[in-house]
């Protein structure tokens, strides 16, 4: 009974895993985004930030600090005293050999030399700096997950232009038999056509090993296993995708992309906060130039008290309310050498903001080129099959009565297979190039 258990079990599993998975582009993205750990990651990256800003915030704030001690002295003589005329000596302040201490301790920073305000601001440049870069690694997973979905779709288009091709050589090689029979066919034409047909089925063998490696390569951005059978539902060039894709209208021009991706692109912004967050960085270094003043104030609840003499050996409580004043005279250069650092920090952040904006410029330029180019492929593409197919056609029809050569035929098979994969190529680069464009447009959310 265990093993029919055990085998059903095996079964079951072998079952699931043969199982085709149907999905849009947006069901995979949507898979992706549940799935990734690089989101998972970029989103603990925000919570940590956004932690230490509320940190950097709550220093401005009043401190309350509690302290309780106990202390066993060792016995001593207490103190005492003898007036003249009294036989028995008064004591002054007995001994107390058990002491208890109670203190709550407030203290507010009243002026740090914008320290930690200034500390503060950074905190919060670089809490939005990461959500920027975590929407930059949501766009990077989705333009992964956009790529690796059309080369899948690629690679099975290819795979069946190239059984039909097969199948095509299939048909060719039965009719060369039979012309052979009637005498008008050599053998010479026959041996040609089945060895385009083994070359053939070799390159369906790595056809569909191209197949596997791309649905491999899919599954792992997507998050899934490896063995997870996918079948590609969009079709490029039917509006697949369609959230993920740039606005028509906005493709009129390079430079109007430039300047919307200066206030848009998540990776701009990520670095525009940290060059903000630099800014309060160099302020907050040289905060120890100046004079930090503090407010304080103490409750006591003590046994003894040492504020009250004599010695009571109860609970009385006292206060205090003050200001501590802090100046670093003298620290060997150590605020001159932070605030050297800090101002470094800051042109460094500054020349990678510059050459950020530069990569994006001329991404923008070069993929909207691509845009184009493919667009213009697609056109000369859909020609070339439309003329393949119709050559095919007709040069099968002539060699069935002996009008063709069997070169002709084979010529016919290859230019139709090579118009159809061409086709096929332009369409899926057609939509690479505008979700690279989107991407460096700051348009793939």
């Amino acid at each position: 009974m265990k093993w029919i258990m055990g085998l059903g079990i095996i079964l079951s599993s072998v079952v699931s895993a043969q199982t085709v998975k149907v999905l849009t582009l947006e069901e995979a993205i949507g898979i992706g985004e549940e799935n990734s750990k690089v989101l998972h990651i970029s989103a603990a990256k925000v919570d940590a930030a956004s932690a230490r800003s509320g940190e950097a915030r709550a220093a401005m704030l009043p401190a309350v600090k509690f302290e309780g001690s106990y202390r066993r002295f060792s016995d001593v003589e207490p103190f005492q005293i003898q007036p003249p005329g009294f036989p028995v000596p008064y004591t002054v302040s007995p001994t107390v050999l058990n002491n208890y201490s109670l203190r709550a301790t407030l203290q507010q920073p009243l002026f740090t030399g914008f320290r930690l305000v200034s500390n503060a601001r950074a905190a919060e440049h670089l809490a939005q700096a990461s959500e920027y870069d975590n929407r930059n690694d949501h766009s990077d997973l989705v333009l992964s997950i956009t790529a690796s979905y059309w080369m899948l779709f690629q690679t099975i288009q290819s795979k069946k232009y190239v059984d039909e091709n097969i199948s095509r050589l299939h048909a060719d090689l039965n009719d060369t038999e039979n012309l052979m029979k009637a005498g008008m066919a050599t053998r010479n034409d026959l041996l040609r056509i089945r060895v385009q047909l083994s070359n053939a089925e070799l390159y369906q063998i790595d056809a569909a090993n191209d197949v596997q490696v791309a649905a491999m390569n899919l599954n792992i951005v997507m998050g899934l296993p490896l063995e997870t059978h996918i079948q590609p539902a969009s079709v490029p060039g039917t509006n697949a995708g369609t959230r993920h894709r740039l606005p028509l209208d906005s493709l009129m021009s390079p430079q109007g992309l430039v300047m919307k991706a200066l206030s848009v692109r998540p990776d701009l912004q990520a670095m525009q906060s940290r060059v903000e967050a630099s800014r309060a960085g160099v302020t907050a270094a040289r905060g120890s130039w100046w004079p930090q003043i503090f407010l304080t104030g103490n409750y006591y609840h003590s046994r003894p008290n040492p504020r009250i003499m004599p010695t009571k050996d109860q609970f009385i409580s006292t206060w205090d309310v003050g200001l501590l004043v802090q100046f670093d005279v003298w620290n060997w250069g150590i605020t001159l050498f932070q605030a050297e650092q800090a101002k470094a920090t800051l042109l460094q952040n500054e020349f990678l903001f510059e050459q950020l904006k530069d990569n994006a410029s001329f991404d923008i330029n070069r993929y909207f080129l691509s845009f184009k180019r493919a667009q213009e492929k697609i056109s000369v593409a859909n020609l070339a099959v439309e003329q393949a197919e119709e050559n095919a056609r007709t040069t099968s029809d002539k060699f069935k009565n002996g009008l063709a050569t069997t070169s002709d035929v084979l010529d016919a098979d290859v230019s139709l297979l090579q118009s159809r994969t061409n086709l096929t190529g332009a369409l899926v680069e057609y939509e690479l190039a505008q979700a690279r464009l989107a991407k460096a447009a700051g348009e793939l959310h």
